[in-house]
């Protein structure tokens, strides 16, 4: 998605479920950085056309904080996991 204008809502629904899509395939393939596919595409071969889909349906910027998202939840999950512990 190249356009300068927002995303219509039916876009954005579209996009959501790309994403997650894209994201249920790193998790298979237990890939927690999606960058990781663009240096060792061998490492999820399954998921790069679900990555490309992923990338052609949202906007550049959304891609990048989905990406930088999902790291950072994961981490944030982690410490609160090791804090919980005796």
């Amino acid at each position: 998605m190249v356009d300068s204008k927002p995303p219509t809502r039916a876009e954005r629904k579209q996009c959501w479920f790309l994403r997650d899509e894209y994201f249920k395939c790193l998790d298979k393939c237990d890939i927690l950085d999606p960058t990781v596919v663009d240096t060792s595409p061998e490492k999820a071969p399954s998921c790069l056309e679900l990555k490309k889909q992923y990338e052609q349906g949202c906007m550049a910027s959304w891609v990048e904080y989905f990406n930088k998202r999902r790291v950072l939840d994961r981490r944030q999950q982690q410490y609160l996991a090791l804090s919980q512990q005796p």
